[in-house]
């Protein structure tokens, strides 16, 4: 799965984990691989299960409703340098997020791009990498190590 340079926003700033997960969705509508709609289904399922990863890393993808608003299989990425919070509304536990994955899959596409990033960000330097990054390619470069 290719990334694309337009599906990457550096230096964003979110105030809260919903307009963190806006930014990632309107990445995925403004490229075809979603319609605006997908953007809420992933906001619900992070009301149902926190997409909060560990290692400072959200990954936000829809619910099985929100699968119908899927054009193609895309990946947008979020670099949030000052953080942002995505701990559960009732935890006290701070969960800050400074990359954020927005997915959207065919076909369960997305499972193996999911497991993909998550062996990639179990690393904490590769982390601080994404978080540190001055471009779009330099992003691209770091996840081509992925795949």
């Amino acid at each position: 799965m290719e990334l694309q340079k337009d599906m990457i926003t550096l230096n964003a700033q979110a105030a809260t984990k919903t307009q963190a997960i806006r930014m990632a969705g309107q990445l995925l509508v403004d490229a075809g691989c979603v319609e605006p709609e997908y953007i809420d289904s992933m906001i619900a399922r992070n009301s149902d299960v926190s997409t909060y990863m560990g290692n400072f890393v959200a990954i936000p993808h829809g619910t099985d409703e929100g699968k119908k608003f899927i054009k193609k299989t895309g990946i947008s990425i979020v670099q949030v340098p000052m953080g942002v919070d995505f701990s559960a509304d009732d935890s006290d536990e701070a969960s800050v997020v400074t990359v954020v994955f927005g997915i959207a899959g065919l076909n369960n596409e997305h499972l193996s791009i999911l497991s993909q990033i998550a062996l990639f960000c179990s690393d904490i330097n590769n982390v601080a990498k994404l978080a540190d990054a001055q471009s779009e390619e330099e992003i691209i470069n770091l996840l081509k190590e992925v795949e």
